[in-house]
């Protein structure tokens, strides 16, 4: 198949597939005799893989190593979690940055009267606090 019924076949634009190809997410695919890259069901595979982990919201480096485990048969599960585990701390963690930053916004737009006065806790807030 060609990189645009791959496209349409994984949901992932040709752009995107063509740069998972550059840095080594799918294998390097051969070409036909006019250049043009030839997909496989495999390929199909490797992209799906790929955009549902960054769905999940892995980085690309974490998607190569899961890639890695999952073509290896050979590999423990224990790996995989490992690498989900530490992902999902990182989520949590970032979760709660942004409730912090919701839960700030939340009380200043509170005490903001919103009127025809100039005083502004909001930017107040922003005035003096790093």
């Amino acid at each position: 198949m060609n990189i645009g019924e791959l496209s349409k076949s994984s949901g992932v634009n040709a752009k995107l597939i063509r740069h998972y190809e550059s840095i080594g997410l799918i294998p390097e695919t051969r070409r036909n005799e006019n250049g043009y890259r030839m997909y496989s069901e495999d390929d199909v595979h490797y992209v799906r893989f790929i955009k549902r982990s960054r769905e999940l919201g892995f980085s690309l480096e974490d998607i190569k190593s899961l890639i890695g485990l999952w073509k290896n048969k050979s590999r423990s599960s224990k790996q995989v979690k490992q690498l989900a585990e530490k992902h999902l701390e990182e989520l949590n963690l970032k979760l709660k940055q942004i409730k912090d930053m919701a839960d700030t916004l939340k009380h200043l737009v509170h005490n903001c009267h919103g009127d025809h006065r100039p005083d502004c806790p909001i930017l107040k807030k922003l005035e003096t606090e790093t």
